[in-house]
């Protein structure tokens, strides 16, 4: 049977998990088609078309699906649920959201964060923060499954000429409603899709110094900022900028952590990057465990004499 991936849009364009999305659904065999549920979304529909490896895209336009709210997408994916053997989602706040209520609608369970397709029916996925990886094998007929975008190479944006069509959408629930959005603007590029990242943690300090140090190194190196959760906790970088096992999970090519200790929950989010160099006085910080490079130093002699030979 076919696998259906529910894109992540913005009603403009398609987001970058997706492609890691669909790279796992044409792992599970058969047919990739990707629905794309919004409101004058007929671009993001177009783009989802061009992605390779897609053989059909499924396009439902409606007001009550311009806002992603959760209870809306799930009923538009339980509308064409039935001719899919596999419905798969990136595991982000939006996937997480959605895919529990269709699995729950369907009576299955749900296969949660994968990061490799064995085979149709069975799928490997991180347990204990990462610290080990679990097989797991679903004999339900259809497998409602999220996909860790970092798990996956991401298929090409473009090379695909898939068919779109257009479907019935749902009427809203009215359970709940979209109020407002808040969207933070920055010339970095966007943490989850970074080649570059560069956090800071508690060793920082505070919130100015946070500023003073992580900052001018992200823009040399036109870099993403990240945080470690002490940092968060303690105000030093919003809840947006945090890695790890409850913020975001990433794997750039190169990933900077300054006055990062390295517990558990952080490294859950980032030990996947391709290089990994790290920044703390304290050698026998467990972040040094899983670096590729560790320079021990005070962090703020350190990264100014970075900056200075950059």
């Amino acid at each position: 049977m076919a696998a259906l991936v529910v894109a992540e849009h913005d009603n403009v364009s398609i987001g970058p998990a997706t492609l890691s999305t669909v790279a796992a659904a044409a792992a599970c065999g058969g047919e990739v088609h990707v629905l794309v549920a919004g409101s004058g979304a007929d671009e993001a529909a177009r783009a989802a078309s061009r992605i390779a490896g897609v053989a059909r895209v499924l396009h439902a336009d409606a007001p009550c699906l311009a806002d992603g709210l959760a209870e809306n997408v799930a009923a538009q994916v339980l509308a064409v649920a039935s001719g899919y053997g596999h419905i798969l989602f990136p595991a982000n706040a939006g996937g997480k959201s959605v895919a529990p209520r269709v699995a729950a609608k369907l009576d299955v369970s749900q296969v949660s964060d994968i990061v490799r397709v064995e085979s149709a029916d069975t799928f490997e996925r991180p347990i204990y923060a990462g610290n080990a990886l679990a097989l797991v094998q679903s004999g339900d007929p259809v497998k409602v499954i999220t996909v860790r975008a970092t798990g996956f190479d991401p298929v090409a944006e473009t090379g695909g000429d898939a068919s779109i069509e257009s479907i019935p959408a749902v009427s809203g629930h009215g359970k709940s409603r979209f109020a407002g959005r808040e969207i933070s603007s920055s010339d970095r590029p966007d943490l989850a899709a970074a080649k570059i990242v560069v956090s800071g943690g508690r060793g920082l300090g505070s919130a100015d110094r946070f500023r003073e140090i992580i900052g001018p190194l992200a823009d040399k190196l036109g870099a993403a900022i990240g945080a470690s959760r002490a940092a968060v906790d303690a105000g030093y970088a919003p809840h947006d900028l945090q890695v790890g096992q409850t913020g975001k999970v990433v794997a750039p090519q190169l990933y900077i952590a300054t006055g990062i200790s390295g517990a558990i929950q952080h490294l859950a989010g980032m030990k996947d990057s391709k290089v990994i160099v790290a920044i703390n006085k304290d050698g026998e910080a467990p972040i040094f465990g899983v670096a590729d490079y560790g320079l021990e130093a005070d962090l703020f002699e350190a990264v100014p004499e970075l900056l200075t030979r950059l």
